[in-house]
């Protein structure tokens, strides 16, 4: 394996992912030269070590969904995006200094650093491998300014609520603007108290998402 190089495989408890001189990491056990696999879901073997990403609660990207990422690798020609699954995001440098760009002459880091968060869309993805990114359309790009929260990407449509319904009720009452990512990563762009408010929202929506009186539950936090 080339050591920036990550492979990815599925995995049940008790599998052995890869035997040999490797790191234990998250979610796994090690006997003797063998890794083996303590949970279901997606194994990745890297130079840093051997983990597992959990299945429950682990974003799926699907085609047009908007997400909100971090930059965690970039080579000459790509940006590696951690969007909260097994798989990350790849964003081209064509993606972003169009069809004429040239690694030799273009530079990625004038655009986007490691660590650097962005608002993107999924422009492609068949589960073989990584998903195609883009920042190309309204609403995208680097991330300037604001916080993000986090909820479990499977309650996304319970903050977006009937109609968009339950993310107007948290704007309006906080004065807090809202850009939702299907991955589960909220922007919230406010004043302190107003990012405050709407992040007690979300954590409320995180805990009580399967009860029927919700809304009145969040109007009942957010208007005091």
């Amino acid at each position: 394996m080339k050591t920036n190089s990550i492979e990815r495989k599925y995995v049940i408890p008790g599998d052995v992912i890869i035997q040999g001189d490797h790191k234990p990491s998250t979610n796994v056990i090690k006997q003797g030269n063998k890794i083996i696999s303590t949970k279901i879901g997606m194994a990745e073997i890297s130079y840093n070590g051997v983990k597992v990403i959990p299945l429950n609660g682990t974003y799926i990207p699907r085609t047009d969904d908007v997400v909100i990422g971090k930059v965690v690798e970039m080579n000459g020609f790509a940006w590696e995006v951690d969007i909260n699954s097994w798989f990350f995001g790849i964003l081209t440098g064509s993606a972003v200094f169009g069809k004429q760009f040239s690694s030799s002459r273009d530079s990625m880091r004038s655009q986007f650093n490691k660590g650097d968060c962005l608002v993107a869309k999924i422009l492609s993805f068949d589960r073989t491998r990584d998903p195609l990114i883009s920042i190309s359309g309204p609403g995208l790009g680097k991330i300037k300014e604001g916080e993000i929260a986090y909820i479990t990407s499977s309650k996304i449509p319970r903050v977006i609520g009937k109609k968009g319904a339950m993310i107007k009720l948290i704007e309006e009452n906080t004065n807090c603007h809202l850009t939702i990512g299907q991955n589960g990563a909220i922007l919230l762009k406010g004043t302190d108290d107003a990012r405050l408010k709407a992040k007690s929202a979300i954590e409320l929506i995180g805990n009580n998402a399967h009860l029927s009186d919700l809304n009145d539950r969040v109007i009942s936090l957010i208007s005091k």
